[in-house]
């Protein structure tokens, strides 16, 4: 039986200079982009400067502000799901990456996430922990498996290919798995009774 494809927002989490953030979201993206039941909507957080400070009590954001994170938090609201792409920076995730997520609340609501780790020898999962819990506060469903590269930067080839290209895809084709199951099944329920956190 035919349906109608998952939306799913992959989240490019590192800002920094220099990261190795595209490497491994170009590698996922175009894997995801393979599946049918899968439509990709990139949002690399270095093309999205969000505000870092909240405005005081009862103020407006600055009109720029406020376009950077509507611009942001529409796209949020259309997916189906997310599959966060996050370096492990001193045991845990981005500032950046956090930013995003507190900015926005019911966008999260009911919708699973997916995580794609990399780092040194712990492949980023110690943020993977720490981002369970935070999506479990925004009524979000984190799915069990995840893709992760220990040694990331030993990994790929100059042109971003994985040395290891079964290991890696049939982790991601697991984890995608997982997703899309999830997406329709809150997608179909949302759909007859609406989620109220």
């Amino acid at each position: 039986m035919p349906t109608t494809p998952i939306k799913l927002a992959v989240i490019v989490g590192s800002t920094r200079e220099g990261r190795f953030a595209p490497v491994v979201a170009n590698w996922f993206t175009g894997h995801a982009r393979q599946r049918d039941d899968v439509i990709v909507d990139v949002i690399d957080l270095a093309e999205h400067r969000l505000p870092v400070v909240l405005p005081t009590f009862g103020a407006d954001l600055a009109t720029e502000d406020a376009e950077a994170l509507a611009a942001v938090s529409v796209r949020l609201s259309d997916a189906d799901a997310f599959a966060v792409v996050t370096p492990e920076y001193n045991h845990s995730f981005p500032a950046s990456l956090k930013n995003l997520i507190d900015w926005h609340h019911q966008q999260w609501h009911a919708k699973p996430v997916g995580f794609v780790s990399y780092g040194g020898l712990a492949g980023g999962l110690r943020a993977v922990e720490h981002l369970r819990q935070v999506f479990a506060e925004l009524h979000a469903v984190t799915v069990r498996d995840t893709v992760s590269f220990h040694g990331a930067w030993t990994r790929f080839d100059p042109d971003g290919h994985p040395n290891d290209p079964e290991g890696c895809a049939g982790a991601a084709k697991t984890m995608l798995d997982q997703l899309t199951w999830w997406a329709r099944v809150l997608r179909d329920a949302k759909a007859v009774t609406p989620y109220h956190a």
